[in-house]
């Protein structure tokens, strides 16, 4: 039995940061219901790249989900729409703050009809505060919460995290919120509204970078591959490119120093301890290069493993993705989309020794359990719930 096996989650989120959420759960275990506009669905259906006209990008965050096509202002799609909802542990949804309101979908409204029920907002600055009503994407919460100031090569040029890291994140959160929501619910009988806001998580995870300015007043600037604290935390060159090192104390880089085949380095004034090491980071960078320049990136790594120094190569994802622990720690996984054909993913990270999933069911074609959802709400055939659905009464 999957750990969440027997909640069910109706998702009106589309796009990343709610889906990203219900993939988590339905990955463990959850019933997601995805409600989805006639004829489009998703707007990430319409997203590329394509296989057999099928979007990866909605399929990488969709899989282990059921797929209705709803007309949330068809007063027959309204009216079914409550019914599947009382049948419901949780309701996810990434609108901005009021568009669930005027739809008649409010936290209230489906609170009072069923009191048990987990309701989940992600919005990009929550139900509340000047920011709320404002709209978000990834690229501005990077930029609006000091993420960016502090990636890229200096304080003149902030780059944006290679990844939608605001959207991704919020998705985690979301799901925490909500199975903590769920915990909960075990002990009081009464479910809650959980408000995630994407520019509160960017500000939560970036850590010390925000305790340091709180108590400081400093803020800190973008210093490229290194550490703000520790060196040599840092990108080094090799003879054929970049790699990683991570001295992260006095007695690690008396190792890096004899592995690099330069043991004076260790007794320099300037590098006796991490605060001068940090002090003289060009002089160190130099020496360093220096002496990594004698060999290739793959000789450096094995050496610097032998000794215990943590090092590792600078990949690009198709090398990332060939490395062994991938098949040893089953990864990847492949999954038969009924259309695009078997799609390799990425599996859930949460590895359950009692409830681990054994395969995974491919993200829905465009309203294809419409028809089953429809014949168990309303309790009627599923030849009755087809007709109906081919004339139209929830479009």
């Amino acid at each position: 039995m999957l750990a969440l096996e027997g909640i069910r989650v109706i998702d009106f989120s589309r796009i990343l940061a709610g889906p990203f959420c219900t993939m988590l759960m339905a990955d463990l275990g959850a019933e997601v219901i995805k409600i989805e506009r006639p004829g489009k669905g998703d707007d990430s259906r319409a997203y590329g790249p394509f296989v057999n006209e099928e979007s990866l990008y909605f399929i990488s965050v969709n899989r282990n989900k059921k797929s209705i096509e709803l007309n949330l202002k068809n007063p027959k799609a309204h009216d079914f729409l409550l019914k599947l909802i009382d049948t419901a542990d949780v309701v996810v949804e990434n609108f901005k703050p009021g568009v669930m309101d005027h739809l008649g979908l409010s936290y209230e409204t489906l609170s009072a009809r069923n009191p048990r029920l987990i309701y989940c907002s992600c919005s990009g600055y929550g139900h509340s505060g000047p920011l709320a009503m404002k709209s978000a994407y990834d690229l501005i919460i990077q930029g609006i919460t000091g993420m960016m100031s502090i990636t890229g090569p200096d304080g003149d040029h902030p780059y944006k995290v290679g990844m939608s890291i605001a959207d991704v994140d919020t998705g985690v959160f979301a799901a925490l919120g909500v199975v903590t929501a769920l915990y909960q619910r075990e002990k009081t009988g009464h479910g809650q509204h959980v408000d995630i806001a994407m520019f509160d998580v960017l500000m939560a995870i970036l850590e010390n970078a925000a305790t340091r300015t709180l108590n400081t007043g400093k803020p800190p600037t973008a210093i490229g591959n290194r550490h703000v604290t520790i060196c040599p935390f840092a990108a080094i060159k090799a003879s054929d490119g970049f790699f990683n090192i991570a001295a992260g104390n006095d007695a690690l880089f008396v190792k890096l120093a004899n592995a690099l085949e330069d043991p004076q380095m260790a007794e320099d004034p300037r590098f006796l301890t991490n605060d001068s090491r940090l002090q003289n980071w060009d002089a160190l960078e130099a020496r360093l290069n220096a002496a990594a320049s004698k060999k290739t990136i793959a000789e450096w790594c094995a050496i610097l493993d032998t000794v215990g120094v943590p090092a590792g190569p600078i990949n690009n994802m198709a090398q990332a993705l060939e490395n062994p622990q991938i098949e040893a720690r089953k990864v990847v996984t492949t999954v038969h989309h009924p259309v695009a054909g078997d799609i390799r993913t990425v599996a859930t990270p949460v590895r359950l020794s009692d409830s681990a999933r054994e395969e995974y069911a491919p993200s829905p074609v465009l309203g294809e359990d419409t028809v089953r959802y429809v014949a168990e709400i309303l309790g009627c055939s599923e030849d009755e719930a087809h007709a109906m659905v081919n004339e139209g009464a929830f479009v």
